[in-house]
């Protein structure tokens, strides 16, 4: 199956450069960030489909996948 997926900020490194993942058929969002070699320590928050969801989430064909990281300010 494939994915669309976005890395924000400090994580937009690990875009896939034509915005696309492949993974098996019921991948979870933990197998996207590996696949991707997204350290999970560095993601705060994930999306997929514009609902906030945990890493377990299983994923499916035309999913959107968005990982965003921690962010700092002051």
């Amino acid at each position: 199956m494939k994915i669309e997926v976005r890395c924000f900020a400090t994580l937009g490194k690990f875009t896939p450069a034509d915005g696309l993942l492949d993974l098996p058929e019921g991948a979870a969002v933990a197998a996207a960030m590996a696949a991707l070699g997204v350290p999970p320590e560095e993601v705060k928050i994930i999306f997929v489909n514009g609902k906030a969801v945990p890493p377990e989430t299983a994923l499916a064909d035309g999913d959107r996948l968005g990982l965003f990281p921690a962010v700092g300010g002051g």
